[in-house]
């Protein structure tokens, strides 16, 4: 049964070519020319991945990316005419996976298809044992589960994986290269920012949980899971 694309991009062109890459690459694919059918298709279709063009009729995609993570935790990669910092990091905080900009070469978007794919069907390099316990704080990436002081978090997989990787290795400090290259992988063309913007999304979950254990910065080197003694 293949894989479903949505493409959500008002330049006919464009749709009509990422089209034509991801059906021979097995995708089934459907196409919304604005933000209100996106939505509709978001909901009605629910895809596998959704390819998501920000200056769209109707409404903008940082609504129709806001919209589809109230319901869903599909990868999502914006595509954007627009590169400046803000932009991406808006996109990442509201929930997006990964952006491209345009123009932009169709192999190197691909690679970002499968780079995210991957992640979301939980493909984690080098996790051995893949479920580790600490005070109120349960991380389970054979389920992909969250658990919270008892409750389950909703979390994208790569903030679990980025949260594993740290927790795998208590109190060793990561840059934020080393983060991208061994939680994203070789195949990932973001910047250290991603790793920034990730971590806050984590820490908003994490903070104040426990006196056992935190997500601590180490300014000017990077990030690390560290245990307390509380």
């Amino acid at each position: 049964m293949s894989k479903k694309a949505l493409v959500v991009e008002d330049d006919g062109n464009i749709a009509e070519l990422l089209r034509l890459y991801l059906e021979k690459d097995g995708f089934e694919v459907f196409h919304a020319a604005d933000g209100g059918e996106g939505i509709r298709l978001a909901q009605e279709k629910n895809p596998d991945l959704v390819l998501l063009d920000i200056m769209l009729p109707v409404v903008d995609g940082w609504v129709v990316c806001t919209e589809i993570r109230k319901t869903s935790q599909v990868p999502i990669i914006m595509l954007t005419a627009k590169g400046e910092t803000f932009d991406k990091i808006s996109g990442l905080e509201m929930g997006a996976d990964d952006y491209v900009t345009k123009p932009f070469e169709v192999k190197e978007l691909m690679a970002r298809i499968h780079a995210v794919m991957r992640r979301s069907e939980g493909e984690v390099p080098h996790a051995a044992e893949k479920k580790l316990e600490f005070d109120k704080l349960v991380i389970n990436l054979d389920s992909y589960e969250l658990i919270v002081d008892g409750k389950r978090m909703e979390a994208p997989p790569k903030e679990m994986e980025l949260l594993f990787h740290l927790a795998s290795s208590p109190n060793r400090v990561f840059t934020r290269n080393q983060l991208l290259d061994e939680v994203w992988g070789f195949d990932y063309f973001g910047d250290s920012r991603t790793v920034d913007v990730h971590i806050k999304r984590l820490r908003e979950k994490l903070e104040g949980v426990s006196d056992k254990w935190s997500l601590k910065t180490v300014w000017g080197v990077g990030y690390k899971f560290e245990l307390l003694d509380g």
